[in-house]
């Protein structure tokens, strides 16, 4: 949903598209800034002058942060009733704490933020992050499912080849780090040939070797290691993973419909006028609430 603005001079300035542009363009301004700076030779050359345009850049989020709160009046707190404003204030005055050489690094890393700034600016990307932070929930039960799968597998893979492969299934930790591995499919062919072929038939490099001297017991478990390799990758990589696109979607199409409700409603109230789409919605709207009647008549009877 879009923010309102009081309908005044500073606030018409503020919701004008010079404004917002122009601080769009401040951001990646700054942005570009701390990338800059992460070459020494520009530091080295230019460093006096990009450090002056850094200064520059924070005072101007400082004014913006001012003529957002000088556009409500007396009643400029309404400024932090916004959670991007909020959001936008924290990092302008983490730029500003005096900090030492010792927490310079702390500084580096507020600067860096500012370029978060831009999901701030943009509509589009507020929809989303929005939509990341409503799926939340849901995805943290997924995650439960998925952190379940591991351990069993983990656990599984510790029993079976602890002797065959102590580098990648040693103990507990280390088999939950190698499956890891093996859902981002990263040369997870390589972990399932060792458990298939035998670690004596597998070349393991020499360092590997060296490190688990005498501890390498060779088992070739050709079915066994098929089963359980492509079984895992089939649902940690297959249905875990459209499990998490799944709720996200969901959420980001949810969160589509409320602005676009929010946006329906603001017409109405500013216009008075109704369209077939304002007519749909409280249709919607009576809908619901005589479901949610009937539900509660049928819950009393």
């Amino acid at each position: 949903m879009k923010p309102e603005h009081p309908d005044n001079p500073i606030g018409r300035f503020v919701a004008s598209g010079f404004f917002q542009n122009g601080i769009l363009l401040l951001i990646l301004l700054a942005a570009a800034l701390v990338g800059i700076e992460t070459y020494p030779a520009m530091m080295e050359e230019y460093g006096d002058l990009l450090h002056g345009l850094d200064k520059i850049v924070l005072w101007l989020f400082v004014l913006e942060a001012v003529l957002k709160m000088a556009q409500h009046g007396k009643h400029w707190y309404r400024y932090f009733q916004d959670p991007w404003n909020i959001f936008d204030f924290t990092i302008v005055v983490v730029c500003f704490l005096p900090v030492n050489a010792q927490y310079a690094a702390v500084l580096r890393l507020a600067r860096i933020l500012r370029a978060l700034r831009l999901v701030s600016v943009v509509p589009q990307l507020q929809l989303i992050v929005g939509s990341l932070i409503k799926s939340l929930p849901s995805m943290m039960y997924v995650s439960i499912l998925l952190g379940l799968m591991f351990y069993v597998y983990a656990v599984m893979g510790v029993f079976l080849w602890s002797g065959n492969d102590p580098v990648h299934f040693r103990d507990l930790q280390t088999s939950m780090l190698s499956l890891f591995r093996v859902v981002t499919l990263e040369d997870w062919t390589d972990i399932m040939y060792i458990q298939m072929w035998g670690s004596d038939r597998y070349p393991f490099s020499e360092g590997d070797r060296a490190a688990y001297a005498g501890q390498f017991n060779s088992q070739a478990s050709p079915v066994i290691g098929a089963i359980y390799f492509v079984s895992f990758v089939l649902m940690g990589t297959m249905i875990m993973l459209n499990l998490f696109i799944g709720v996200i979607i969901q959420s980001m199409e949810e969160a589509q419909d409320e602005q676009a409700a929010d946006d329906r409603e603001k017409h109405m109230a500013e216009t008075g006028e109704l369209t077939v789409a304002d007519e749909l919605l409280l249709l919607e709207k009576e809908l619901e609430a005589m479901q949610r009647r009937v539900r509660t008549l049928k819950d009393r009877a």
